[in-house]
C-alpha cells in the first residue's frame, strides 16, 4: 500500500476545546505529514470555533445529533474508501466498527481516561477487541483495557500526548500585571469545571488555601476554563473565607495560555481521573513547576515525578504546594527543555509513524 486515505470519526478536532480536541488535532496533524498518508476525511460532532488544518485534511461540518451524524459517515466511507478508520472516542467504536467492517478498512481506536477504566457496553467491548490498533494515552489507560478487552496486548500502544512549540520559556510579567497579582504567590489550575468531572481537584485547592495562608503564604489562586461547576466552587471560595483569592477567569485563547502559565509559581491540579494530563505537559513547557497526584494518567505526564511533583492521594496537599513554594525555583529552561525531549513534537511524529507502520505492515 504506497497511498492511505484515512476517515477520521470525533467528538472534536480542528475547531474544538479541551485536551481531547487537541490530541486529535495532534495526532491528525502527525499522519497528515505523512508521505504515506494521501487524504484524511474528519467528521467530528462539536466544533465551535475557527478550524485550521493542514490542506490534505478535509474537515466535514459538525454534526452533533447520532442518526444525521451515522448517515454522513456511511456517506463518507462509501463515497472515499479509505484504508483505514480512526475512531477518536470509545463511545462511537460500535459505528466506525461496522463502517470499517462495510469497507474492508483497518479500525484504530482511540481511549483517553475513564471512559475506558471500566468495562464498557458491549458493543464498544466487541469493537475494541475487533479493532487492528488500540491507542492509548497512558499506561494506566492501557492497563485497564487490557483487564476487561480480549485482545492481543502488542494492539494496545501507549502513544502519550505531545506539547506544542507555542509553550516555551518566556515572561509571564503582563499576565501579573493586568491581573493585579504581582505580589501574590500564584497558583494555576487549567481545567473545565464541569459538574460530572468533579474529580479535577478544584474543591481541594481551595480547601487548602487557608491552611497555606496559616503557613504565611499570600496565596492567588487563579482557576481557567469554563463548566458549570462554577457557582458551586465560588460558594466553596466563600465558605473558606478565601473568595479574595479565588479568581475564576474563564476560558482563555490559545495563543494566551503560554502566558497564562507562566505568570504562575505553580501549576497544581489534584486529579483523580485524568487520562494523561495535557495541562501539566504545557505548563512545564513553559517553566512553571506542576503539582498533581500519582493517580491515573498523571504519572505519566509527571514522568513519576522526574518531570513534575507527583504526591501521592491521600498526602497532604496544602503542605506539598508550602514545601514547593518555598523551595528555591527550578530553572525554568531546564524544566522546558526536559518536557519537551521527552513529549515533544517530533517526538511524537515519531511514535506515530511507528504506529502507523506497523497498522501497513502484513498480518
Amino acid at each position: 500500500m504506497t497511498s492511505t486515505a484515512l476517515l477520521a470519526l470525533v467528538t472534536d478536532a480542528f475547531g474544538g476545546r479541551g485536551g481531547i480536541a487537541q490530541y486529535n488535532r495532534d495526532f491528525l496533524e502527525a499522519l497528515a505529514s505523512l508521505d504515506k498518508v494521501s487524504a484524511i476525511d474528519v467528521l467530528p460532532r462539536h466544533a465551535p470555533d475557527r478550524a485550521i488544518h493542514p490542506v490534505n485534511i478535509r474537515q466535514s461540518s459538525p454534526l452533533f445529533a447520532r442518526l444525521p451524524y451515522s448517515i454522513r459517515a456511511f456517506a463518507i466511507a462509501l463515497a472515499r474508501g479509505p484504508d483505514l478508520v480512526f475512531c477518536g472516542h470509545l463511545y462511537m467504536a460500535p459505528l466506525a466498527w461496522v463502517i470499517a467492517r462495510l469497507i474492508g478498512a483497518r479500525l484504530v481506536i482511540q481511549t483517553h481516561g475513564v471512559e475506558a477504566w471500566q468495562r464498557p457496553l458491549w458493543l464498544q467491548r466487541i469493537a475494541v477487541e475487533a479493532a487492528d490498533a488500540v491507542l492509548c494515552v497512558s499506561r494506566y489507560t492501557r492497563a485497564r483495557v487490557l483487564e476487561w478487552a480480549i485482545i492481543a496486548p502488542e494492539r494496545v500502544v501507549v502513544l502519550p500526548n505531545t506539547v506544542r512549540g507555542a509553550y516555551i520559556v518566556g515572561e509571564g510579567s503582563a499576565s501579573r500585571a493586568v491581573s493585579r497579582r504581582d505580589e501574590k504567590e500564584t497558583l494555576l489550575t487549567v481545567a473545565r469545571m464541569d459538574g460530572r468531572q468533579r474529580y479535577k481537584g478544584h474543591d481541594r485547592i481551595i480547601d487548602a488555601i487557608p491552611q497555606l495562608v496559616a503557613r504565611g503564604h499570600d496565596i492567588a489562586y487563579v482557576i481557567v476554563g469554563e463548566g458549570d461547576d462554577r457557582a458551586r466552587l465560588e460558594e466553596r471560595a466563600r465558605a473558606n473565607g478565601v473568595v479574595d483569592r479565588v479568581h475564576f477567569v474563564g476560558p482563555v485563547d490559545v495563543e494566551k495560555l503560554p502566558e497564562t502559565y507562566r505568570m504562575a509559581d505553580l501549576f497544581v491540579m489534584p486529579s483523580t481521573g485524568e487520562g494523561f494530563g495535557i495541562a501539566f505537559l504545557e505548563a512545564m513547557a513553559s517553566g512553571t513547576p506542576a503539582l498533581g497526584l500519582a493517580v491515573g494518567g498523571a504519572c505519566d505526564a509527571l514522568a513519576d515525578g522526574e518531570l513534575g511533583t507527583a504526591l501521592a492521594e491521600g498526602d497532604d496537599l496544602a503542605a506539598a504546594i508550602a514545601r514547593l513554594l518555598s523551595a528555591p525555583k527550578p530553572d525554568a529552561q531546564a524544566l522546558s527543555a526536559k518536557t519537551r525531549a521527552r513529549f515533544g513534537r517530533d517526538v511524537f511524529r515519531e511514535r506515530v509513524a511507528l504506529v502507523f507502520d506497523r497498522l501497513l505492515a502484513p498480518a
